[in-house]
Order: C-alpha cells, then sequence, then structure tokens
C-alpha cells in the first residue's frame, strides 16, 4: 500500500474549479453566486429566513454519536419514560443546530461566519418535531461587518422551543 496522503490545501485545489464563472445555471445564475451569501449592504433590519427540519430517531442517534452526549433522556426510551418528559426528547443543542443551518444557508447564507449565540431552552424538542429555525436580523454594524440576528426555534404547533441571539459576520 502505497504513500498517498494529499496535501492539506487539497481541499482548495479540488474545489478551485467548482462555480467557475463559465458554468450558468439554465436560469443564468452562476453556480458562484449560488454559493455567495448577502453581503451587509444587501441585509436590511428585519429581514428574515427559516430553516426546517423534521427530527428522526436517526438524527438523535448520530447526534448523541457526533457529540458525545449519550445522555439517556435522549437515547434510552426506557429510561426517558421516567423522567418528567414521559418520552425521549431530541438534544437541545441538536435543536439549536437548526439556527446554524439558517444562518448558513438562508441568512446572510454561505460564506457566514458565526461570532456568537445566546439561547433559552423553553421547551423540549421529540423525536417527529418538525422544527422551524427563524432568524430576523434586529442590528447592523456596517463598519465592523457584524449582524444580529434575532433566533427562534418553534415546533410544528408553534410552540417555542428555543430563543436567544446570533451575532455574525457576513461575507464581504
Amino acid at each position: 500500500m502505497g504513500s498517498h496522503r494529499r496535501p492539506v490545501g487539497c481541499v482548495e485545489r479540488l474545489t478551485a474549479n467548482v462555480g467557475s464563472s463559465e458554468q450558468a445555471a439554465p436560469d443564468g445564475v452562476r453556480k458562484e453566486d449560488e454559493m455567495k451569501g448577502k453581503t451587509i449592504a444587501e441585509i436590511a433590519l428585519g429581514d428574515s429566513a427559516v430553516f426546517q427540519k423534521t427530527l428522526s430517531e436517526s438524527d438523535v442517534y448520530l447526534f448523541a454519536g457526533v457529540s458525545g452526549d449519550q445522555n439517556p433522556a435522549h437515547i434510552n426510551e426506557v429510561y426517558a419514560s421516567g423522567t418528567r418528559f414521559k418520552t425521549r426528547i431530541a438534544h437541545g443543542m441538536l435543536v439549536a443546530s437548526l439556527i446554524s443551518a439558517a444562518l448558513g444557508t438562508r441568512l446572510p447564507g454561505p460564506g457566514t461566519i458565526y461570532l456568537g449565540q445566546t439561547i433559552k431552552f423553553t421547551a423540549p424538542a421529540h423525536i417527529g418535531d418538525t422544527v422551524e429555525a427563524k432568524v430576523t436580523v434586529t442590528a447592523l454594524e456596517p463598519r465592523k461587518n457584524i449582524v444580529t440576528l434575532e433566533t427562534v426555534c418553534t415546533n410544528q404547533d408553534g410552540k417555542v422551543l428555543l430563543e436567544g441571539t446570533a451575532t455574525v459576520m457576513p461575507p464581504k
């Protein structure tokens, strides 16, 4: 077996041609434009976006494995049946991660750097819940290239699961 380790900068070389300006989609939008979020000049107070996901049992188990959070309240139905929730609940940080998805794919979008987040958990999410993460612009600091957003996750019944504030740096 030969040693064919790729250099550390390999990813950059492999993706250098992705989205070249010569590749346009049928609607005329270049792939490179699809991969760039809004700049601070393109964002206004009150702008909002949502990311929605139905939480599956696999999501909970995969998150437990990736995060190392093996709390039986999330992965053991027998244990969870004796808790105040009476059944397993999704990890709060799994729910919170949907905010990251909204910021990184919707508003501001690709290229956004997450600087900070406050979170208050207000209700549990259960396996099978459809969670909507909504982000709304509340402040803009153009000279520092910083956007502050209200963040709220709700379930399919409109119940607030968590709320907080995110601070991000949009792409330039």
